[in-house]
């Protein structure tokens, strides 16, 4: 058995947020429990964000409240601020993440703050989440460019990745939200990272933009990173970041890794099932880029079988 690489599946958060038309939660549930059957073992399940701001999430309390129990899968949740973390609290969340956008202007255009305003409130969540035994996670998103302001400069998210660890997150996942980075400046900036605060604390979550989310992933991968978000067909963007498009497909990664020698304890056949409930539920067709492959591969097992 390969080396383990960890993914965490942020489909049913990440991936459904854009959709226009809501999905009932009954389906959310039934999509969670395909995941989980393919060896997904960590879930972000929802956002305790306003309904107004993204209706999709509207039903986070009822979602949590109902999800299955799987004693070897854990739960995360998005928080936006203070509210946010109360409101997962009372649903009984344990595990919660945080997003802070690397520029000013996103963070104004997401959440009408300041950089430095939403560093200290994700600093204040993180301490009251340590205080009350909630494991925290924080994004630094737009890490690589802001759809507002370019080029993010490296400096300024390392520091903000100190600031996150310094407050007591357990983890800091780097985002690139707009899907701009490329395989260089993603080695050198995870190298710089890793350096300073071990790749065990790191994680990262690419979209797809640009078709570099599998490159990212092995930059970051080549760098000693274990840990990544995915989404299950690609879904996906945010609603705050224009050009932004869907996440790195859940199955892309899975079949990379797999096939280099990690062990990512998922089934990627199962995952190939998982999109079709999705695409059922959505009524759309969605996949990643190994979906020729697969159902190629599918019907040459089929005819082989016969």
């Amino acid at each position: 058995m390969g080396e383990r690489v960890y993914i965490t599946e942020v489909g049913l958060r990440d991936g459904l947020q854009m959709l226009p038309q809501f999905v009932a939660t009954a389906d959310k549930l039934e999509l969670c429990r395909a995941l989980i059957a393919t060896g997904v073992q960590s879930i972000e399940a929802t956002s305790f964000v306003s309904p107004k701001a993204v209706p999709q999430m509207a039903d986070a309390a009822e979602l949590f409240a109902a999800l299955p129990a799987a004693p070897e899968v854990t739960y995360s949740v998005l928080v936006p601020n203070e509210k946010g973390y109360e409101r997962a609290l009372a649903a009984g969340a344990r595990d919660i993440a945080l997003v802070l956008a690397a520029t000013d202007t996103f963070n104004r255009k997401n959440i009408n703050m300041s950089l430095e305003a939403a560093t200290a409130v994700c600093e204040t969540v993180i301490a009251r989440g340590r205080g009350a035994g909630i494991r925290s996670r924080a994004y630094i998103s737009a890490a690589f460019a802001c759809p507002f302001e370019g080029a993010t400069p490296m400096e300024r998210v390392v520091a903000l990745v100190g600031r996150m660890f310094d407050a007591g997150a357990e983890e800091v996942a780097i985002a690139d939200t707009i899907g701009a980075g490329d395989p260089a400046h993603c080695q050198r900036l995870f190298r710089v990272l890793v350096s300073s605060w071990g790749a065990e604390r790191l994680a990262a979550h690419f979209h797809d933009t640009r078709a570099m989310g599998l490159v990212l992933a092995w930059a970051a991968l080549s760098e000693g990173v274990r840990r990544f978000d995915s989404v299950i067909g690609g879904l996906g963007g945010c609603p705050f970041a224009p050009g932004a498009a869907g996440n790195l497909a859940t199955e892309d990664l899975v079949q990379m890794l797999e096939q280099s020698g990690f062990d990512t304890g998922i089934d990627v056949w199962g995952l190939r099932r998982t999109v079709r409930v999705a695409e059922r539920i959505l009524g759309q067709e969605i996949g990643g880029r190994v979906t020729k492959w697969l159902a190629a591969e599918e019907r040459r097992r089929a005819t082989a079988a016969a």
